[in-house]
């Protein structure tokens, strides 16, 4: 069989078209047939080698949604025609600490979707079949495809360090990722700061769930947030004022770091032994916990604000996103 997706070839290249035979179907995995599929600004990294693990060519795309058309021998509790996700990554060894604990997302031999492998901006797209996620009732699919990445991304810090419902918390950057952090901390009973360096954000992000807006250019909006919040979540890839971000947190107060941001963080020790203070980070999540993600979404009516855009336009679309102008995930629309 072939599969019919859109490629980069090199770096800073549009994709264009292109075709692979994916061989056998494994034991262990699982084929499904691709109906929409997000886009992530890992996507466009991965597609200009900016992390440099990039191999070319490379079809992007790791936020697919889609119904499974083969299923392989070892396979267990799916069905051929059941509609399920694809997240950030698509296998894991199962036999490690981690994946015999659950955490499979910290698997030393996780694979990612995209890296050495072939994405979700195609036909159809192959994964182990404990990371095809079954889609329940109550989600729309049509919009599921950034729950599997930005989603799961920023509920895994709550459910993971037991944040509670009568917890401050801080989430910055209101984008692809930030907008649902704030919708989950609304809905796990959260006060919420929503951090954004833009004023124009701040009705929407009260709209998201934010009680409180500050804006990370505004000294004085930061100093009045000194000593307030017991997590705060980075959601975004650039620098910011570091020491004004730790100072915004309670004793016992978290900054958590789910934002690729490629320069150090720099802190001292004092920082953090005054007020007993952590600085963590979190690489999206486990099967069962965005199976467990995607039944909050449902009991709480979550989903991201997405724009569509058909496959063939899919350049068209990445730009969108590179320029800034997506509110806030850009889904593609594959099958026909």
């Amino acid at each position: 069989m072939t599969i019919k997706g859109w490629a980069a070839t090199a770096a800073n290249r549009p994709l264009e078209p292109y075709e692979y035979d994916p061989g056998p179907l494994r034991p262990d995995d699982v084929e499904i047939t691709v109906e929409t599929c997000g886009i992530c600004h890992s996507d466009a990294s991965v597609m200009n080698n900016e992390w440099g693990m990039t191999k070319y060519p490379v079809i992007p795309g790791h936020e697919a949604i889609g119904r499974i058309s083969a299923l392989g021998s070892n396979a267990k509790g799916l069905e051929v025609g059941q509609r399920v996700g694809v997240g950030w990554a698509s296998a894991s060894c199962m036999h490690c600490q981690p994946c015999l604990g659950g955490e499979q997302n910290l698997c030393l031999e996780n694979v990612p979707t995209i890296i050495g492998r072939h994405g979700g901006f195609a036909d159809k797209i192959r994964v182990q079949w404990p990371w095809a996620i079954p889609i329940p009732e109550g989600v729309a699919a049509r919009e599921a495809g950034p729950l599997l990445c930005g989603g799961v991304t920023v509920f895994t810090p709550f459910y993971t360090y037991g944040i509670k419902p009568t917890d401050r918390v801080g989430v910055v950057g209101i984008g692809g990722l930030g907008h649902l952090a704030v919708k989950f901390a609304h809905a796990w009973g959260c006060e919420v700061t929503a951090f954004t360096s833009t004023d124009a954000k701040a009705d929407e992000a009260r709209a998201f769930g934010a009680h409180h807006v500050a804006n990370t250019r505004n000294d004085e909006d930061l100093k009045r947030m000194t000593g307030t919040l017991d997590l705060l979540l980075v959601t975004v890839n650039v620098p910011l004022n570091w020491s004004a971000m730790m100072a915004t947190l309670r004793p016992n107060g978290r900054m958590h770091v789910v934002g690729a941001v490629l320069e150090p963080i720099p802190t001292n020790a004092f920082a953090l032994i005054e007020g007993q203070k952590s600085i963590s980070g979190s690489p999206n999540g486990a099967p069962v916990t965005s199976q467990l993600m995607l039944e909050f979404c449902a009991r709480h009516d979550i989903a991201p604000q997405t724009e569509h855009f058909p496959i063939a336009n899919v350049n068209d679309a990445i730009q969108h996103l590179l320029d800034g102008k997506a509110r806030y995930r850009v889904v593609l629309d594959i099958a026909a």
